[in-house]
């Protein structure tokens, strides 16, 4: 461990941080809601705060390892949720406690999406930007985004990459050198954003909502700023757009890169957790549609088909956008929505939940243990894509899912401890552990009621999703501080 790299480190991230205060405080000035005061005043804290942590320590040159970059990752995560939250705390609308700023940064920055404001539509526009950017921001990781920058400081960055990235195959380098793939991951990512706000703004959205909508839908946030979601603009137009860019930003951002690089786009399908994925969506996406249909929830079909597909895709995808209140629907579906999330999105994408790859490992393994019971015997391979999975992987698949039913439960028991109702507590942990947002019961609109312990506890599982459980874990094992 070396304490001096990592403050170091810190630091530095601290610094680039601070820029990301100078665009809400211009969005400030354009709309004069009086903001770039608060913004000016947060940049500078976290400017000053960056430049004390790396100072004393510029001239170290130990390198990162391992272990550093581990620490690193959970430090600036914790950190950035802290200085996000100035904002929030030194402006008067929305007028927040500790507890709620923190929560609301988090839950940006993990794009999980769940909030505590109410009252979205009187909003000064610099903190609904400000929101928006968090998730845009989080999404693909700022600590990808720095890897990219930090080779010039003399900063190595694969330790980063692999204690941020989600998904069970870390050491995958789409180019040779870390900082080339995490350019090539930004370049896609800001592409796709361009890309969706243009499609939002044709579609009748204006500019800021438009830019706004893209940062979240591409991150997979479901931030939004109107208090009834995309469901504001009531646009089927605008919803099946929405739908296009949440199941495109919930693929492995690896076969996107890919396809931009072939100028092709046969690997998609050849690609078995893209084929799962699609299945997942459809299958929920029909079984939502036939029990609208049958319990006659809406008069107009079509209405119930738009809806129907719009949630589950955004719960499915752990988006957590709306276009109705789907915890009033038959109770059939937001369990199975719920259900959904846990499967996420896939590996290698801005999604949540325990991840496509995952859990179509899991299915495998299952069927080759029941063939076993037949064929005692008999030398069985699980195959992905016609490629052996070595059993490390599996293994730490089942490693990694273990371990996530004992958090889950653990944070479950914890959070019907502050008094919180079965069905509220157990969305409410399903929601942030899977960085979905919006759960059942009392938290199906936002999070304001619930005491500030209850958000204190789902801060830190935001952050235990976001970083897919080990990263954060493997700091309270003693093993990860023995020399």
């Amino acid at each position: 461990m070396h304490p001096a790299v990592i403050l170091r480190v810190l630091g530095v991230l601290l610094m680039i941080y601070s820029t990301t205060m100078l665009p809400p405080a211009l969005v400030a000035l354009i709309y004069q809601d009086g903001g770039h005061i608060l913004f000016l005043s947060a940049f500078a804290i976290t400017l000053i705060s960056g430049l004390v942590c790396w100072l004393p320590v510029h001239n170290s040159q130990d390198d990162l390892r391992v272990k550093d970059g581990f620490l690193v990752v959970v430090l600036f995560w914790t950190v950035l949720g802290l200085y996000g939250a100035i904002p929030f705390l030194l402006g008067d609308q929305p007028n927040m406690n500790l507890a709620d700023a923190v929560f609301e940064s988090i839950s940006g920055l993990t794009t999980t999406g769940a909030t505590v404001i109410q009252h979205l539509d009187d909003l000064p526009k610099s903190i609904l930007y400000y929101r928006q950017q968090l998730q845009w921001l989080g999404g693909m990781g700022i600590i990808v985004l720095a890897v990219a920058i930090l080779p010039m400081l003399g900063i190595g960055g694969m330790q980063l990459y692999r204690a941020e990235t989600p998904g069970p195959m870390k050491d995958h380098k789409l180019t040779p050198r870390i900082a080339e793939t995490a350019k090539a991951l930004w370049i896609l990512y800001v592409c796709l954003t361009l890309v969706c706000a243009g499609t939002y703004w044709v579609l009748g959205m204006d500019a800021f909502d438009a830019i706004a909508h893209s940062f979240s839908t591409i991150a997979i946030g479901g931030f939004s700023t109107h208090d009834a979601s995309i469901g504001y603009f009531n646009n089927p137009a605008i919803e099946i757009t929405t739908i296009i860019f949440m199941v495109i930003a919930g693929i492995n951002f690896g076969l996107h890169f890919l396809a931009w690089r072939r100028k092709q786009l046969t690997h998609y399908w050849a690609d078995p957790e893209l084929r799962f994925y699609f299945q997942v969506l459809c299958t929920i996406s029909i079984g939502s549609c036939i029990v609208l249909y049958l319990n006659g929830t809406y008069e107009n079909n079509w209405d119930a088909i738009r809806h129907a597909i719009f949630q589950t895709v955004s719960i499915a995808t752990t988006t957590g956008y709306a276009v109705a209140d789907f915890s009033q629907w038959h109770p059939l579906i937001p369990t199975a929505l719920l259900m959904g999330s846990f499967i996420g999105a896939c590996a290698g994408s801005t999604g949540g939940g325990i991840k496509v790859i995952r859990m179509l490992l899991m299915f495998k393994q299952g069927l080759r243990e029941m063939r076993r019971l037949i064929h005692p015997n008999a030398v069985m391979v699980i195959k992905l894509n016609n490629k052996a999975v070595p059993d490390r992987v599996t293994e730490a698949v089942w490693g990694f899912f273990g371990i996530y039913l004992v958090c889950f439960c653990a944070l479950f028991l914890a959070i019907l401890g502050t008094g919180l109702d079965f069905v509220t507590a157990f969305s409410a942990v399903a929601a942030c552990m899977n960085n979905l947002g919006p759960g059942l019961s009392e938290v199906a609109l936002n999070y304001a009621s619930i005491t500030d312990t209850a958000k204190w506890i789902l801060c830190f599982t935001m952050l235990l999703g976001r970083l897919e459980i080990f990263t954060l874990l493997l700091l309270f094992t003693p093993m990860f501080w023995r020399h």
